[in-house]
């Protein structure tokens, strides 16, 4: 396995990032998750773009779209797999202990992990934590991720792959690693980026490919939606089965199923929709 640390390919076992790095030390740091197909990444542009608006919320420097790009082909080459999860990581670079960001500047690691396309179906949980609407992390995708790791960690202890959020005010919010789609009187909605959810990539292709309407939502929508299912780099568009105790049909609902269809028929005509 080779990956990309700060200007070029290193073999796993000599791949080495500072142990002062702001990105280990304190979280000081963004990341994108995209899907690669036989070394074809897709949506990239839009992963890169998002990248960048993260570091502007941040305050770290653009990051160079150019070489991120050089990064991803060369990582992609060395390590061919049918289905990959690509891991872009940018972080606040080597820094003193404490918040304060050094001068060295940042650290960029691209890293290939094989994965395998994901089951139709699944089940997930709500959990008491909430997210935070107006939090100054609101809307960037950080490495500030312990509760996340919390929050999955509860999801597989009970037999599901996702856990779901309100926000501070009650509103479904979004997953772990995911956005929330729900089928209600025969129209499909998801929570509006205000509700402090991620603007997922997939997200957002899903709502213009299928016309879904982005709603607020309270949680308990969930309790009395026709259909729910996920959507994520990884994921692609997932049906919902069970919501903690409550048993969805066991396949996926007219409106899912199309959306899945719909998805897959798109995203394979182009793997860079911008």
């Amino acid at each position: 396995m080779k990956l990309w640390v700060n200007g070029g390919l290193k073999d796993v076992e000599e791949a080495r990032v500072s142990v002062l790095d702001h990105g280990m030390t304190v979280g000081d740091g963004i990341f994108e998750t995209v899907k690669a197909a036989h070394g074809q990444p897709f949506a990239l542009t839009r992963h890169l773009d998002r990248l960048t608006r993260s570091a502007d919320g941040l305050g770290l420097p653009a990051p160079d779209h150019d070489e991120i790009r050089r990064a991803c082909a060369a990582v992609l080459e060395a390590n061919p797999m049918p289905l990959g999860r690509l891991r872009i990581t940018y972080t606040g670079g080597l820094s003193p202990l404490g918040s304060d960001r050094g001068t060295d500047g940042p650290t960029l690691v691209v890293a290939l992990g094989g994965t395998t396309r994901r089951p139709d179906t699944t089940a997930v949980i709500t959990v008491p934590w909430t997210r935070n609407e107006r939090g100054a992390l609101t809307g960037l995708k950080t490495t500030s991720y312990a509760e996340n790791v919390v929050a999955l960690a509860r999801a597989h202890d009970n037999g599901a792959s996702e856990a779901l959020f309100a926000n501070t005010v009650g509103r479904l919010c979004e997953g772990t690693g995911s956005n929330v789609f729900v089928v209600v009187d025969g129209e499909l909605h998801t929570p509006p980026v205000s509700s402090g959810c991620l603007a997922g990539i997939t997200r957002a292709l899903t709502v213009e490919w299928t016309g879904a309407r982005e709603t607020d939502l309270p949680l308990d929508v969930l309790d009395r939606a026709e259909e729910i299912f996920l959507t994520s780099t990884l994921r692609d568009v997932q049906a919902v089965v069970r919501v903690d105790g409550r048993q969805l049909p066991a396949e996926p609902g007219p409106v899912t199923a199309k959306a899945m269809r719909v998805f897959a028929e798109r995203s394979a005509a182009d793997p860079d929709p911008r």
